[in-house]
């Protein structure tokens, strides 16, 4: 229902040639050849949904990317599979117990609040930044055993006061309501490989993209566990990656370990 609301709502947009969705295996071409399509829209429409039956947060995450120079219309990949760094804008939807929209075209990050008494969105966030340090992890330890040596070192580290502070532990489950909490507080965000999904396991267009992009504006990093996350070149609409996303001092103490 989510993925057809906003497909709905993009293609009645002039400005939109392409949008690439979770949840359709290929791109959509709209407005073919009309000179205005000129964006590119990837989109999640509905993260954490397997949270919706226990009331848990969830949220829509969105990259926009502009038509390459000499991309052909009927060419949807060319415009989608573009590196992070060519975002134009970024941003993402929390639904919980406020609905916040929090995004960013590369002057820093804002967020507006839905105003239900006036249907309307508020900027109730402005010039958003993620504190230096924060104190709060976030990643499913329940993978634990089959991480990588390295996450498991500064995981232990967060919890055993290494870096200054005892971390508490904070797991949603939903990677918008995790990172939306990163954002504000402070401290780290991580989704390491694992055994069972030795490449990640996050999407890198619509899920780690938007969310390096919104880190980076904020004065955060964002790593696809080695190198940084708006400059891995994508190979395929739904490629997966790892993720590690927070704030300045966090992500230099994960750098600093060896692997």
């Amino acid at each position: 229902i989510a993925n057809e609301a906003i497909v709905q709502a993009l293609t009645s947009r002039a400005s939109v040639g392409v949008l690439a969705s979770e949840e359709n295996e290929e791109p959509m071409i709209v407005h073919k050849g009309d000179s205005e399509a000129k964006y590119a829209v990837v989109f999640d429409p509905l993260d954490g949904s397997s949270n919706i039956d226990v009331n848990v947060s969830v949220g829509t995450t969105f990259s926009i990317l502009r038509r390459p120079e000499g991309a052909a219309g009927d060419n949807p990949e060319a415009w989608v599979l573009q590196p992070g760094t060519e975002q134009v804008a970024a941003g993402y939807v929390v639904y919980g117990s406020s609905t916040i929209l929090v995004y960013s075209v590369g002057h820093g990050v804002h967020g507006f609040t839905l105003d239900p008494a006036i249907g309307a969105y508020v900027l109730s966030h402005p010039n958003m930044t993620m504190p230096d340090r924060g104190k709060y992890y976030s990643v499913n330890e329940a993978n634990a055993d089959s991480f990588p040596d390295k996450y498991n070192k500064y995981l232990a580290g967060l919890r055993n006061g290494q870096y200054g502070t005892k971390y508490s532990s904070r797991y949603i489950g939903s990677m918008v309501a995790d990172f939306h909490r990163t954002l504000l507080k402070g401290g780290v965000f991580l989704y390491p490989p694992t055994a069972d999904n030795a490449e990640g396991k996050l999407r890198l267009l619509y899920e780690a993209n938007p969310v390096a992009f919104l880190a980076e504006q904020a004065g955060g990093v964002a790593l696809d566990g080695k190198n940084r996350m708006l400059e891995v070149k994508p190979t395929s609409i739904h490629q997966r990656v790892p993720l590690v996303v927070g704030s300045k001092a966090e992500m230099e103490d994960f750098v600093a370990l060896e692997d």
